[in-house]
């Protein structure tokens, strides 16, 4: 079985009226139809930019505390309805409930904390003027950038986009969201539930489509895209906001790695590195997708790790560990990673080619993989664990930092986490758990490399949708002005004696 959206027309009894293009969005567990939804042009696309402009204001001129007010009665919304919403996730991405839940879970503490922490962050605030400009007030301010366009993913639907729709909205924006044509059903519940607290203008409309709507949300002047996907649609997005200087903040794929020094608690590093590989069918763009154990633990790590992956099972049940492969296309990523994997040498501890049953994968643990093998090097996006031993955490710091990909990275040790830690070249580390940076709010989200550039999330989430504005206000005037052609020629001299007095030492 395949998934894939199917484009289709409907008819009109009018006959002046151009009949709408639709798609259906699918089941990925049974290839259900779930639901049909618009195909938005270029025309419909400038037509919601243009009405989430004329709200922008509006949303602006609320302040900090009617922002508040409104997104606080969203997130009370969205907890009473909880249920309600995962249950659309359940049929777009073929996520277990509980999976859904947990990430909505999520969605309503960032959302919490975005609404209460943007006037801390973004109001004006005094700095100081230094030596030279004693004489002026000095103020930064943060102000909102305007219209925010946001392209979604369709493996987290809810909580990846929030994670720049709560904090746009949080700084006084309006937002413009583009989610993925496989799950358009998630983006459509949450504008519509937003609008029921926030009736009076369209602040935060969703278009959807293919990536045509996406291409003309780039193009339509919106003044920032945020997008969340793969590292070559960023590049095609950041080429298309390029051609009317867009900014952009992108958050694309990585090849994460999990470090097992030892003295790790190796039960709980593999566990860790279980859950981080296989939670959501592998289709975590954080998830541990390669582990580097000490050779001292590795035997001890490699058992513990293929006892725990062997009693996981996929299915479109309720009591299945996790769900089927969304989109029908990487199932043969995983497929071609794990077999040429196989072919040159490396020994599958847990599954294998076998495993690969579309819609479903089941859990695949090799070892022995090339260095240069598409399974050690390319985003896998599937239940597939990479294990190699090193001779000691220095090793695999190296190896890990060796990739294109810098987003997350998870390290074990007892005594040496935090430092280690630092050594490795990406965005965000968790020490002794898993991927427990992404569930505290206050920290910033985001990666180098070909993983992208931008934060969302925490203080540096909210200024991502803020342009800061500089302000000085002249206090009082002073005998030495040095930006005047009245000054006297001592006015430079005494300046330079003054610095050299002050900042020579």
């Amino acid at each position: 079985m395949t998934r894939t959206a199917r484009g289709s027309v409907e008819t009109s009894t009018e006959a002046d009226v151009d009949p709408q293009p639709t798609f259906e969005s699918l089941d990925p567990r049974t290839g259900e139809v779930v639901g049909r939804h618009p195909i938005h042009d270029a025309h419909a696309v400038g037509e919601a930019v243009t009405g989430a402009r004329k709200a922008q204001q509006w949303w602006a001129d609320l302040g900090y505390a009617g922002r508040k007010q409104r997104l606080d009665a969203w997130r009370k919304l969205l907890l009473r309805r909880l249920d309600e919403l995962a249950q659309v996730m359940c049929a777009e991405t073929g996520k277990p409930l509980d999976d859904a839940r947990l990430e909505l879970v999520l969605v309503i503490d960032h959302l919490h904390w975005a609404a209460g922490n943007s006037e801390k962050v973004l109001r004006r605030r005094k700095v100081s003027p230094g030596l030279l400009m004693m004489n002026q007030a000095a103020t930064v301010e943060y102000l909102p950038l305007g219209v925010i366009g946001v392209i979604g993913p369709w493996n987290y639907p809810a909580f990846t986009p929030m994670g720049s729709i709560a904090y746009a909205l949080a700084a006084g924006n309006a937002v413009v969201f583009k989610p993925s044509e496989l799950t358009p059903g998630v983006g459509e519940w949450l504008a519509r539930t937003f609008a029921e607290v926030v009736p009076e203008q369209p602040v935060f409309t969703v278009v959807t489509g293919f990536g045509e709507t996406g291409a003309a949300l780039c193009a339509s002047g919106v003044d920032k895209v945020a997008f969340t996907g793969s590292t070559a649609t960023g590049k095609r997005v950041m080429a298309a906001c390029a051609e009317n200087l867009t900014p952009v903040l992108v958050e694309c794929g990585g090849k994460d790695a999990l470090i097992v020094d030892s003295d790790a608690d190796l039960p709980a590093a593999a566990e860790a590195a279980v859950w981080g590989a296989m939670s959501n069918a592998g289709q975590t763009c954080i998830g541990v997708e390669r582990v580097y154990v000490v050779d001292a633990v590795a035997d001890r790590f490699l058992e513990l790790v293929t006892e725990r992956a062997s009693k996981l099972r996929p299915g479109g049940e309720p009591k299945a560990h996790f769900g089927p492969i969304t989109m029908s296309s990487q199932v043969d990523v995983i497929r071609s990673h794990v077999d040429e994997a196989l072919d040159r040498g490396a020994r599958a501890l847990v599954g294998g080619s076998h495993s690969v049953r579309p819609p479903f994968v089941e859990p695949v643990v090799l070892t022995d993989v090339p260095p240069d093998a598409a399974a050690a090097t390319e985003e896998t996006f599937g239940p597939t664990l990479v294990v190699e031993r090193v001779r000691s955490a220095e090793e695999g710091i190296e190896r890990a930092n060796d990739s294109r990909y810098g987003l997350g990275a998870t390290v074990f040790s007892r005594s040496r986490g935090t430092e280690l830690a630092r050594r490795l070249r990406v965005g965000m580390v968790a020490v002794n758990s898993v991927i427990a940076f992404a569930a505290v709010p206050a920290l910033p989200f985001g990666g180098v490399g070909d993983s992208g550039f931008g934060r969302i999330h925490g203080e540096d989430g909210l200024r991502e949708f803020a342009r800061p504005q500089s302000v000085t206000r002249l206090k009082y005037r002073i005998p030495i002005n040095p930006m005047t052609f009245g000054r006297s020629n001592r006015t430079v001299r005494r300046l330079i004696r003054l610095v050299k007095t002050f900042r020579g030492r």
